[in-house]
């Protein structure tokens, strides 16, 4: 594979709004990193129950399998910035009432997911807006570097968002960690409030809500390989990803230190995000899609090393190196998304791409812990881990997952693309033209009476009567 190296990796901070961007990016990803450990360890101090836990965990991520698609509707018809504004206002709000309750001892399991839900619904809405907002701050060929700077964002807030939530859950309790969720996206909305309003919001008649949905599954069905990625998405979260973020953290409580061992995990797969984000900086392999599936083979080692109840540091690593390959692989992929879907219907085909993806989460998390709890935790990480194995190797032999190369030629210019392309030099003028004469006008050949051939004059001089029929005029000049 062959990549090149361009120059100019951090240009995206010179476009107006990106810093703020960026910045709000940060701060709601720590929120949502800090999150499900403070909601697992909530869930494991009410009742200690596998499927409980099961429970709690796939309510957060049904909402956002359920509501993506309005989702996507919204981020393509209303301003992008008040709607990611109103989502973390959302979240914010479900996460501080369930500290409440949770300090005040007044917290059930139905409140509890109740409440989980409303914070998943704000995950629906923030998330189509929010990936179609960086193709109109960047121009096309800064967009790569672009997604690999909000890439680490996102590795920076895994490093410090578990090992926060777990430090505060350990030392205090869960509603500490739900607390400090809650003000990170506060302090999201506060940062997005200064961001330039930006929009791709078409100049045409406008359209139901039905016709939008049906005009971005149309946009979504055209691509193969997106159909393609988001069933790997489905069956990878289904069966691998969903089991092990439950029983991941029922593993540290039974196995190793509780929270804290948990938060440290999550910190080390931070790491290994921020890792691969550098790594993916500034390179664009020719086959995008081949690198982004063949790293999804590090995501075999968590399971594995669950399952084998490793030490912590080989757990840690193995958490790591996942991190290395979902960072590489979540920054090729939305660049490439950006590169050939449109930018007006590109939230509603980055929510369909999600709710696919996700579509297996929740149900995958709703049945580890029971599960789990017949044929235990061992078998459930160690099929886990053999069927990512197949999978992507299964995925890497497709066709149309390895005939995709980058986009030259833009869907439609970004809103970043026009403030920088200068306007065409005008055409010379024409000479002026000539006048012509019209030649008289000609009777129609069909309104003529039609008596035979036309006659043809002949070209021998009458003859006297008196000459001889074989008399022939003299040639000679007179």
């Amino acid at each position: 594979m062959v990549g090149v190296v361009t120059a100019g990796r951090l240009a995206a901070f010179a476009r107006p709004g990106f810093p703020v961007f960026f910045a709000g990016h940060l701060a709601s990803q720590l929120g949502s990193a800090m999150t499900p450990l403070a909601l697992a360890f909530t869930a494991l101090d009410i009742s200690g129950s596998l499927s409980d836990l099961s429970l709690v965990m796939a309510s957060r991520i049904l909402p956002v399998v359920l509501m993506l698609p309005i989702g996507g509707v919204l981020g393509d018809r209303l301003p992008r910035r008040a709607l990611m504004m109103a989502a973390d206002c959302l979240r914010a709000s479900a996460l501080a009432l369930l500290a409440v309750l949770c300090a005040t001892g007044r917290l059930e399991l139905w409140s509890l997911v109740a409440l989980t839900v409303l914070s998943g619904a704000g995950e629906a809405f923030f998330r189509p807006a929010y990936e179609g907002t960086a193709p109109l701050l960047v121009p096309r060929d800064a967009l790569p570097d672009a997604n690999a700077l909000l890439g680490l964002a996102f590795s920076a807030a895994t490093i410090a968002g578990p090992a926060l939530s777990g430090a505060l859950v350990a030392l205090g309790s869960p509603a500490w960690g739900l607390s400090a969720a809650a003000g990170a996206y506060l302090l999201t909305v506060l940062l997005l409030f200064f961001l330039p309003p930006v929009d791709a919001r078409g100049t045409g008649p406008a359209s139901s809500y039905l016709s939008d949905l049906r005009y971005g599954w149309r946009e979504f069905t055209a691509r193969p390989w997106v159909c393609t990625l988001t069933a790997y998405g489905a069956l990878f979260n289904l069966l691998v990803w969903g089991p092990y973020l439950v029983l991941g953290p029922a593993s540290a409580d039974r196995e190793y230190g509780g929270a804290g061992d948990w938060g440290a995990v999550m910190a080390l797969y931070g790491v290994g995000a921020v890792c691969g984000g550098l790594l993916v900086l500034g390179r664009r392999p020719a086959g995008p899609l081949v690198v982004a599936v063949a790293c999804g083979f590090a995501t075999v080692a968590p399971p594995a090393a669950l399952a084998f109840t490793a030490p912590l540091p080989v757990v840690c690593a193995a958490a790591a190196l996942a991190g290395v390959g979902i960072a590489v692989n979540m920054s090729l992929w939305m660049t490439t998304v950006q590169h050939h879907v449109p930018l007006d219907s590109l939230s509603r085909v980055n929510s369909y791409v999600t709710m696919g993806a996700f579509v297996g989460g929740p149900v995958g998390m709703a049945l580890a812990g029971p599960v789990a709890e017949s044929v235990g935790v061992v078998g459930v990480l160690g099929f886990a881990a053999v069927f990512q194995l197949l999978l992507c190797a299964t995925v890497l032999a497709l066709p149309a997952v390895r005939a995709v190369r980058w986009e030259t030629a833009p869907a439609s210019a970004s809103s970043a693309d026009r403030a920088t392309q200068k306007p065409e030099p005008p055409a010379p003028p024409e000479p002026p033209a000539l006048p012509q004469q019209n030649p008289p006008a000609r009777p129609a050949r069909d309104s003529l009476p039609r008596q035979g051939p036309p006659l043809r004059p002949d070209p021998t001089p009458p003859r006297d009567p008196g000459q001889s029929p074989n008399h022939r005029p003299s040639r000679d000049p007179q």
